[in-house]
């Protein structure tokens, strides 16, 4: 299993698919967590859905994110 942490949460879903497509163009093992919680929550998106990454590219993630304008979008994890 690889060690994963979270880049980003959003409630915007366009913004969570970019992302997972940056990661991925990037070759950064990325998981998209939380998809399934609106069934629970009654799709009104109260609860985020998170994008993790391997720990190791986490910063290298970072710096992607923040080349495309999505800095507001990180986690304060450095």
């Amino acid at each position: 299993m690889i060690p994963m942490e979270e880049l980003l949460r959003s409630n915007n879903l366009i913004t969570l698919s970019f992302v997972q497509s940056l990661m991925r163009d990037a070759e950064i093992e990325c998981l998209w967590a939380d998809q399934n919680m609106s069934t629970l929550e009654g799709s009104v998106g109260a609860i985020p859905q998170r994008i993790l990454v391997e720990t190791a590219k986490l910063q290298e993630a970072r710096q992607i994110i923040i080349e495309v304008g999505l800095e507001k979008e990180l986690r304060d994890n450095g």
